[in-house]
């Protein structure tokens, strides 16, 4: 019978990462309730929404690149201002957060290292950055295993839940994004053995 981790890899492709996180357990009220996760941070709720209008605009432009090239190479300008904006909020997020960690992510959820013990079954309200387009999110979570790896280090392993269809995109983009970058490094390498 098929482990629940042999499930999760079926169902996602996962990635190695290096991300900013940080954690806290959320109260049984706030599990309970369907209201979003708020960062806490007024600028982390800034980046995330950033991202998420990002997101939600992409669609407008391309329609409009469709009608006019000009307008829609101008606009293409303009976010780029906003996403270089982003990345300087973020650098400034991690030193709230803590530095990037390494992780292993995907649409479904994050593992990672840490030196607190969870049990099983845990509610946590993640606030993850994603580097390097500093895209920030605030994701509700619940720990699926934690595993003792050292005296004072545990493998813990989070199922995302109650994604929004932008949040899921706004993951999916990211890790295909690393998937293209680590397959350009690997080519170059090959390119010069």
């Amino acid at each position: 019978m098929p482990t629940q981790d042999e499930k999760d890899r079926r169902e996602y492709y996962r990635i190695e990462d290096t991300i900013a996180l940080d954690f806290r357990q959320l109260s049984a009220a706030e599990a309970a309730s369907q209201e979003p996760l708020v960062g806490g941070s007024t600028v982390f709720n800034l980046l995330s929404e950033l991202h998420l209008l990002d997101f939600e605009s992409q669609h407008m432009l391309r329609h409009i690149s469709e009608r006019d090239r000009t307008l829609a190479s101008y606009l293409k300008v303009i976010n780029k201002r906003f996403d270089l904006l982003s990345q300087a909020v973020a650098q400034s997020l991690l030193e709230d957060i803590g530095e990037p960690r390494p992780v292993i992510i995907s649409e479904g959820g994050v593992s990672f290292s840490d030196p607190e013990k969870l049990q099983v079954g845990t509610q946590l309200a993640m606030k993850i950055v994603l580097m390097p387009q500093a895209l920030g999110l605030m994701l509700r979570a619940k720990v699926v295993h934690c595993t003792a790896i050292a005296t004072d280090s545990y493998d813990i392993g989070t199922e995302f839940e109650a994604l929004t269809d932008a949040q899921r995109q706004l993951l999916a983009r990211h890790i295909l994004q690393r998937q293209a970058h680590e397959r350009r490094t690997a080519r170059e390498q090959a390119d010069l053995t």
